[in-house]
């Protein structure tokens, strides 16, 4: 027993320089998640000029690429719809603007959309839709956060199940407690996310 537990310490010390960087790097990542977040949902949709696309036509991009098998290739399809954008309070009108569409629309149809940079559009899905967007990454970033504090906390690598047990016993119960919140919170809070994704 008390080899075990030596050994066991020993296999936690050893790797928690490892595990505390490695919980660095998972900090960050998530804190970059949350910039992403804040930026591709709510301040894109905030900056962005919404007007409507008057469609002349449209298009589907198929692409191929090679799966994990030398001879399979998988192919996806993208559409396109071209057209002119006409900004809703008239303060720009671009004859040659296209976007990514989520059907096929016949010429003179009219999309709402979004002018989101120089050359750049989006279907416009409303507030609701942009700020899932930006939850998805929000909620998201909980899952590293949550695993960064624990490896920063415990030194905890990675390193399979013995690892993991080592790091639980070393660790407070109320910040594990938190871990294990952060984590179902995140996770939760994706699939919650792209489900109002979907329907909106």
């Amino acid at each position: 027993m008390a080899q075990a537990q030596a050994s066991s310490t020993s296999s936690g010390s050893s790797t928690g320089g490892l595990g505390r960087l490695i919980g660095v790097g998972l900090l960050l990542a998530g804190v970059v998640l949350l910039a992403l977040g804040a930026y591709l949902g709510p301040y894109t949709y905030a900056t962005s000029t919404p007007g409507k696309l008057t469609v002349e036509t449209c298009t589907v991009d198929y692409k191929h690429r090679s799966t994990s098998s030398s001879s399979s290739r998988k192919r996806t399809k993208t559409k396109w719809c071209y057209g002119t954008f006409t900004a809703t309070d008239g303060s720009v009108k671009d004859l040659n603007a296209e976007l990514r569409s989520d059907s096929l629309h016949q010429r003179g149809e009219v999309i709402d959309a979004l002018k989101t940079g120089d050359t750049s559009y989006q279907q416009d899905t409303g507030w609701d839709s942009s700020i899932a967007v930006g939850c998805a990454w929000w909620f998201g970033a909980l899952i590293p956060l949550a695993l960064g504090l624990l490896c920063t906390a415990t030194g905890f690598a990675f390193g399979g199940a013995s690892d993991f047990n080592w790091a639980k016993r070393a660790v407070a119960p109320g910040l594990l407690s938190t871990v294990y919140t952060l984590l179902a919170v995140g996770i939760v809070g994706v699939a919650l996310s792209f489900l109002v994704m979907f329907i909106a």
